[in-house]
């Protein structure tokens, strides 16, 4: 195998377009719906798409293990250390009600290290892409992070985790951050789809991100894409993200520290502006 990964981000695109042409044929068709919890709900395309994907990944990559939003996961039977992260929809909120905003997650974690990532929106037909060592992609052409210095002119991208109406507090439930953030940036934005929303840092789309109670396939993809076009990942703290604690930031280079300075000023009570 090439160290490369390219043919693992080729064959991750081709998946993708495929879960993604699925989900675009019966976007707008009725679905069964189940729910997960009081908000957090899951339709068949979820599990078509997800079928799909893993039936495609295990058909060219016989070894690998998968983890993945609706099956969990899976062991690989020869390669363990090799793992596809996948999210079949993420959006299904948005996809359920026909609002068109919803994407194609997948990811390839190698001895704990993201090494490609394809994240594709199936409406717009825009495909983020990126693999170790050969940079982010939109639509196959070169893209790097945004040259924005400033939270004021920058736009921003969150989103509110499922606990919301449960979290009493507002720093655990980014009704805080949200507040300090949209007084202080351009514009934020909230669409529901965290892996398009993170994608879009690492190609110049948009400024900046930052979420907590996110899940692993919510961010694995994207964060390839951010790293590979120049961007900076971190927690709140400023340190390495974790995909198992739930918190990102994904920037560009040059508004990091500002938007750190932001998050922190709810749990140190200082002002931000």
């Amino acid at each position: 195998m090439s160290a490369t990964f390219e043919r693992e981000l080729g064959q991750a695109m081709r998946v993708a377009r495929e879960a993604g042409a699925l989900l675009q044929e019966n976007f707008g068709k009725s679905q069964e719906v189940e729910y997960k919890g009081r908000i957090d709900l899951v339709t068949e395309m979820d599990h078509r798409s997800e079928e799909l994907i893993i039936g495609r990944l295990r058909a060219a990559f016989p070894g690998d293990g998968f983890w993945a939003e609706e099956r969990g996961r899976e062991a690989g039977t020869g390669q363990s250390d090799r793992v596809w992260i996948i999210d079949p929809l993420d959006g299904t909120v948005n996809y359920a009600h026909e609002y068109p905003v919803f994407s194609v997650s997948l990811a390839l974690q190698v001895a704990g290290e993201l090494v490609a990532g394809a994240v594709y929106n199936p409406l717009l037909d825009d495909m983020y892409a990126a693999r170790k060592g050969g940079g982010a992609t939109l639509n196959g052409q070169q893209r790097r992070g945004s040259k924005v210095d400033k939270l004021e002119q920058a736009l921003l991208a969150t989103g509110f985790g499922y606990d919301v109406g449960s979290e009493p507090d507002p720093e655990k439930n980014n009704l805080g951050p949200f507040a300090r953030f949209i007084r202080v940036a351009q514009a934020v934005r909230r669409a529901g789809s965290a892996a398009l929303a993170i994608a879009k840092v690492g190609v110049g789309r948009t400024d900046g991100f930052w979420e907590g109670g996110l899940r692993p396939w919510d961010m694995a993809a994207a964060m390839v894409v951010v790293g590979e076009g120049g961007g900076l990942l971190t927690d709140y703290t400023g340190a390495a993200p974790d995909l198992g604690g739930r918190q990102l930031i994904a920037t560009n280079r040059r508004i990091h520290e500002e938007m750190l300075l932001v998050l922190a000023a709810g749990v140190h009570g200082t002002r931000t502006t």
